[in-house]
């Protein structure tokens, strides 16, 4: 089993490589170099490809893109991704500290305001909006990490005002996080035809920017502690054998 795991800066992926004691090695892709840790035990092995892809939709698509196509190329495609990291949570649903994994990863504005107000993109005809992971991975990982599930929405420009907030909540009223990467990660798996998860650690309220109630640290620990949980799913998961 083959994942590769984006996030958008180096302390999410440390935090990531921090669950394993199995030590990362460098191994280098066009424009990026991959922290790889591997696992020899076990019925099918494991090998986790660690990229911080940077910050944003854009830049998480494309590092994604790259590592999918070099991974490819060399003969040795991933069979998951997982877009992974801290990000907002919209309260009470997920409070600072909590797990969220998405069962949806959304993009929240991609399209264009209107008279009637805000049209998604696939209401202009074309493109799309919304990823689905697998709905079999998303309830073994949640039963075994305690992550609540529900929509991830990606956002180019974090919420900073309770305005916005209720906004989005009104326009998706199942969303628990926001982040900057998830539909990034997601469309450039899409486009390799490989499954796509979502997870994140909350470190903040979405909504007015208050870094004092912050808890970075808080956050990026629980993130470790889910990919130590999380890790033995994606060794027995047989990506072949998706019913849902």
């Amino acid at each position: 089993m083959r994942v590769l795991v984006t996030t958008a800066v180096p302390a999410e992926r440390d935090a990531v490589a921090a669950a394993f004691t199995a030590p990362a090695s460098a191994h280098p892709v066009p424009g990026a170099v991959l922290s790889r840790v591997a696992f020899p035990a076990g019925s099918h092995g494991l090998v986790l490809d660690l990229l911080a892809g940077g910050v944003g939709p854009a830049a998480a698509a494309a590092s994604t893109a790259t590592a999918l196509t070099s991974a490819a190329l060399t003969g040795e495609p991933y069979d998951v991704v997982v877009s992974a990291g801290i990000g907002g949570g919209f309260q009470p649903g997920a409070p600072v500290g909590s797990l969220v994994l998405a069962d949806d990863i959304t993009v929240a504005d991609l399209g264009a305001e209107t008279p009637d107000g805000y049209a998604p993109v696939t209401e202009l005809g074309f493109g799309s909006v919304t990823h689905r992971p697998p709905d079999s991975l998303v309830r073994e990982i949640a039963a075994v990490t305690g992550a609540r599930q529900g929509s991830v929405l990606t956002v180019s420009t974090v919420t900073g005002s309770a305005a916005r907030a209720a906004e989005l909540r009104r326009r998706h009223p199942r969303a628990l996080a926001e982040a900057m990467e998830g539909f990034g990660v997601a469309e450039a798996a899409a486009a390799h035809g490989v499954p796509v998860l979502e997870i994140r650690a909350v470190s903040n309220p979405v909504g007015p920017r208050d870094r004092a109630a912050w808890r970075i640290g808080e956050a990026l620990a629980a993130l470790t502690g889910a990919f130590g949980k999380l890790a033995p799913v994606l060794e027995s998961w047989n990506p072949h054998d998706v019913t849902d």
